[in-house]
């Protein structure tokens, strides 16, 4: 009875410790994760177990795990924003026809002073962050491909496929009224990889200091909380158009971010968000009379290819 007392123990406590590992219900990450490092880039981490600030170096790629380490966000700073509502959809592309999704099209929205520049990114096989809407570029699927091999044509400018590291640098250069709207995309990313780019975003905005510039969105909803988990201070709005704005409050989302069609087949959201203080944005607005709509029902942002046009309506 002795030797037995010991042994069923240590099989509890195999147990125990097998349970608590376990993926906690929807995959959501409910703690900091750990960040992932490699070497270029000085940035501001925290030590958790010798509970001091060192500086490390990180990329936009990441292989090696620093298991103490973990995400701190930094307090925000506002930026004076201008005084419109609308978010430039991919960036100011249309009228200059310049590429969706461009650095360019980005710095035409600053130059236009419009409240947000809207952008994609896509997780890389090699772990980079690019930005792009469609899954495939150049006929490679995006995130089967390495880096070096998504930049061998470049957009239509000239540009080459920007990395979202290279976006938020000139997103940065001489801007005090935009926004970016940076939306994850993922396209059926396993869990370990999902985990994996949003660290990574996160990761790459902290090195930069860009917190005040940035609003996540994403379909993925899993993906809006695991922002959430990490940093208490984002800005992050879901756009699936499949939870109430109740839900999203409960969830500490901090704006609703739905297509058109889903505010008219629920026009009690618009009525509940406000209730809630829950932001309220439409997308994507590109018709006068669903311009008219909009303004009419006072929604906080408007996303569109149109900004000029939807100006013009106010």
């Amino acid at each position: 009875m002795k030797l037995k007392l010991p042994l069923v123990t240590f099989l509890y406590v195999l147990f125990f410790l097998g349970c608590s590992t376990e993926e906690p219900v929807n995959n959501f990450v409910s703690k900091p994760p750990s960040l992932v490092y490699t070497d270029t880039v000085s940035d501001i981490v925290v030590d958790t177990k010798n509970n001091v600030v060192n500086t490390d170096t990180v990329s936009d790629n990441s292989v090696n795990n620093k298991s103490n380490i973990v995400y701190v966000p930094q307090s925000l700073n506002n930026l004076i924003l201008t005084d419109n509502n609308v978010i430039a959809h991919r960036g100011a592309w249309k009228k200059r026809n310049l590429p969706q999704n461009s650095i360019a099209s980005l710095m035409e929205a600053i130059r236009s002073k419009y409240y947000g520049a809207e952008f994609d990114i896509i997780l890389t096989a090699d772990d980079s962050l690019v930005v792009s809407h469609d899954l495939e570029y150049n006929k490679l699927d995006i995130q089967k491909s390495k880096y070096t091999d998504l930049i061998n044509l470049n957009l239509s400018n000239g540009e080459k496929l920007p990395t979202l590291r290279e976006y938020i640098l000139a997103g940065k250069q001489n801007n005090t009224t935009t926004k970016l709207f940076c939306e994850l995309k993922n396209y059926s990313l396993p869990q370990e990889r999902r985990i994996l780019f949003v660290q990574n975003t996160l990761l790459t905005v902290e090195k930069l200091k860009a917190h005040q510039l940035m609003v996540y969105i994403s379909f993925d909803y899993n993906i809006m909380k695991q922002i959430r988990a990490i940093d208490p201070f984002a800005n992050i709005e879901y756009l699936s158009g499949n939870i109430t704005p109740e839900q999203l409050k409960a969830d500490k989302i901090s704006g609703i971010d739905y297509n058109i069609s889903v505010y008219k087949n629920n026009p009690e959201w618009i009525i509940n968000a406000k209730k809630n203080n829950v932001t309220l944005n439409v997308w994507t607005v590109n018709q006068d009379v669903e311009m008219k709509w909009a303004i009419d029902n006072k929604f906080d942002f408007v996303t569109t290819d149109e900004p000029e046009l939807f100006l013009s309506k106010k």
